[in-house]
């Protein structure tokens, strides 16, 4: 099952570490470590195997994929030596990499996005393509009367100004060229009710929102520990160190606010309560691609005795992220050559706000996800 892969921010560091990764697993030059469907309970005939994936993608950004992956291993990222060993696949990925338009009326631009993805499919021999984005993360965008209804939301792209926030628009492109969507960011996407009914229109499923790769995956599973232990958790507070292009981005109020809602949403789901206490998000340029998060959780036990726990997250998002880019390209892929369309809720398992979730209990969340896996194989089987 040849599957394209359409990266939305091809060349910013998750999408330059998704591609190295997927190249380097298709020339056998290292191990799937991280790609949760490589695990034994999820391998099967259903999801596309990494050698039939082609990559591509749109970036406003111009500066050459090499050049990205070597600045990525430069900092830690990746190893340098699967940069040297890659050159020409990555030579490759970058021929295929558009410029995100940016001209014109936003259905102008998104009729050229759903373009260059047909010709892609077309160019490739493809059975399907699925957009993924790995864009920056968006502010909450503000509210359109168009965005409660597709023929609205058709006639009011083709004025003058900005109907939809960019994730939006790339998910309208990606359902009007009969692609599924993934939005591995906190950003609006697919969620609004005139790209529902497009999607529903089209036949597609789609998924998101914002990848589960840190602070927030462990306290999927603290939470619900603490209330099956019937404890109460009395307050929950969070810093997040990082740098890179998401700490510059999420430097933007407006941009810190929506991942912040994005990552505390856990909290009231699992619990049913909110404790007292954030999740503070600073940029540290010096930290580069790398993060540190320190989560303090105080809570009361028998008698109403206070106790507490600590502890601390040291990861590198772009190496934690990309695995589960190719995981989800992989899994809605199967998903859309099953006939399924809609929101896949049985994903959740990926994401900190994910789509009709229902529940945000990893253990719980990965027994949905394992059942859903095991119905896409016994049918392609």
């Amino acid at each position: 099952m040849r599957t394209g892969v359409w990266l939305m921010g091809a060349r910013g560091s998750v999408a330059t570490t998704s591609i190295v990764g997927a190249l380097a697993l298709r020339a056998g030059l290292t191990e799937p470590t991280g790609c949760v469907t490589e695990l034994p309970d999820l391998r099967g005939p259903a999801l596309p195997a990494f050698a039939d994936l082609v990559l591509g993608g749109h970036d406003v950004v111009v500066t050459p994929l090499t050049k990205r992956a070597g600045a990525l291993a430069a900092a830690r990222v990746l190893p340098g030596r699967l940069v040297d060993a890659l050159a020409d696949e990555l030579a490759d990925v970058e021929a295929a990499l558009r410029p995100a338009p940016t001209g014109g009326t936003q259905a102008e631009r998104a009729t050229a996005v759903a373009r260059d993805l047909t010709d892609f499919q077309r160019r490739h021999g493809l059975d399907r393509v699925v957009v993924v984005n790995v864009t920056a993360t968006e502010p909450v965008a503000a509210a359109h009367p168009a965005h409660h209804d597709l023929a609205a939301l058709r006639a009011a792209l083709a004025g003058p100004g900005a109907v939809l926030p960019a994730s939006s628009l790339y998910a309208y492109a990606a359902f009007t060229a009969g692609c599924p969507y993934v939005d591995f960011t906190p950003s609006t996407g697919a969620r609004l009710p005139a790209l529902k009914a497009l999607a529903d229109e089209q036949g597609l499923p789609y998924a998101g929102h914002d990848g589960k790769t840190g602070e927030t995956l462990v306290k999927s599973v603290l939470a619900p520990m603490f209330a099956m232990r019937h404890l109460t958790v009395r307050s929950w507070s969070g810093v997040n160190l990082l740098g890179g292009g998401d700490g510059a981005t999420l430097a933007d109020p407006a941009a810190n606010a929506a991942k912040v809602d994005s990552k505390q949403r856990v909290l009231g789901e699992t619990l049913g309560y909110v404790p007292q206490g954030g999740t503070r998000i600073d940029f540290v340029p010096e930290l580069g691609d790398f993060k540190t998060a320190w989560d303090l959780v105080t809570f009361a036990g028998f008698l109403g005795t206070g106790m507490r726990m600590e502890f601390t997250w040291h990861g590198c998002d772009s190496a934690l992220a990309a695995p589960l880019v190719l995981d989800l390209a992989r899994l809605t892929a199967a998903a859309h050559a099953a006939g399924r369309r809609g929101p896949l809720a049985e994903l959740a398992f990926f994401f900190k706000d994910p789509l009709d979730a229902p529940t945000h209990s990893l253990a719980e969340q990965w027994a949905l996800l394992r059942e859903f896996v095991a119905g896409l194989h016994a049918r392609a089987g």
